[in-house]
């Protein structure tokens, strides 16, 4: 009888939290990956550099997609105004202040990598 309980409670578990939606993007796919920009085909995780800034640890990068321009913060890496750049994005900042740059980031997203793809 227990047994019959927790397979129940399981496969309800299972109905109600499946986590495969959430990694569908707008599409109905579920390949996880970003979805791309209409205009360009540029993925929402990548950009071309704009301008960069070094503080210890990190590299900070200013990106175009598109139209809409944002920044980031990479481990250290090097990087030049116009190469292109695709990020894994951990972490999204608001009025980010940043006392090494003496500077309040409106938004920021912290990345746990970032590579050039020129």
């Amino acid at each position: 009888m227990k047994t019959t309980y927790l397979a129940t409670a399981f496969f309800i578990g299972v109905i109600f939290f499946n986590p495969l939606p959430v990694l569908a993007d707008n599409t109905g796919a579920s390949t996880g990956a970003p979805a791309a920009d209409a205009a360009t085909g540029m993925p929402a995780n990548e950009g071309k550099v704009l301008s960069t800034l070094d503080a210890p640890g990190y590299t900070y990068m200013e990106l175009a997609n598109t139209e809409k321009r944002f920044w980031i913060a990479a481990p250290t890496m090097r990087v030049k105004v116009g190469d292109r750049v695709r990020f894994d994005q951990s972490l999204v900042m608001k009025n980010f202040n940043s006392k090494t740059h003496n500077r309040t980031f409106k938004e920021i997203i912290f990345a746990n990598s970032a590579t050039v793809i020129n």
